[in-house]
């Protein structure tokens, strides 16, 4: 088990090589769309590139507007030993566009949290050692405690609410519609990242 975990450690510290700020992240995205691209194996996928100037236009939103509860705040700001949060994801994911911005703001509060983001399909030994359900599920943080060179703790690829509400209507309907992934969206809408950051001040 030591081995295994030594293993995935070092994989990520290889990882955070080729990793961005959230700014560098969010500069890359916007530069690719201009170039009518998306990040990932299939950069010139229509599909994709539409997706990923929705979450852009999202997340700039977003960034303006998020608003962390003062307890959460509080919480996050008393971090006393530096951390890493280091989060796979990628430009057309849904998901990512509703939580790193709130991870991002979260990370503001405290120099102690260094918020590093890795694309997906450019490190896949990472994402292997993170699957969820045997999925390349995004986002996915990685929680890392930097003075001890280990990993305390993961979460994703949705927030606690969010999951559950996926996990039922796939128990009910067999597989996610559509319909269902734009009602997801008004959830994430009308929550406003509220879960997210609850769900994040459990890992401090």
């Amino acid at each position: 088990m030591e081995t295994t975990v030594t293993a995935t450690i070092d994989i990520l510290n290889k990882s955070l090589t080729n990793s961005l700020s959230y700014n560098e992240y969010r500069k890359k995205v916007s530069d690719l769309i201009l170039e009518n691209k998306s990040t990932g194996n299939d950069p010139d996928n229509e599909a994709l590139l539409n997706y990923s100037k929705l979450n852009d236009r999202r997340m700039r939103r977003l960034d303006k507007t998020i608003k962390i509860d003062p307890s959460i705040s509080e919480k996050i700001q008393q971090v006393a030993s530096p951390v890493k949060w280091v989060v796979l994801t990628e430009s057309w994911c849904g998901d990512a566009a509703q939580s790193l911005p709130i991870i991002n703001k979260l990370a503001e509060l405290n120099e102690n949290i260094d918020f590093r983001v890795v694309l997906r399909d450019e490190h896949e030994e990472l994402m292997n050692e993170f699957l969820t359900n045997g999925g390349k599920s995004i986002p996915k943080l990685i929680a890392v405690d930097v003075e001890k060179n280990k990993i305390i703790d993961s979460w994703g690829p949705r927030p606690t609410i969010a999951t559950k509400m996926v996990n039922d209507y796939k128990a009910a309907h067999g597989k996610l519609t559509p319909e269902f992934k734009e009602d997801l969206q008004v959830w994430y809408n009308k929550d406003k990242g509220i879960n997210v950051a609850e769900d994040l001040s459990q890992l401090v």
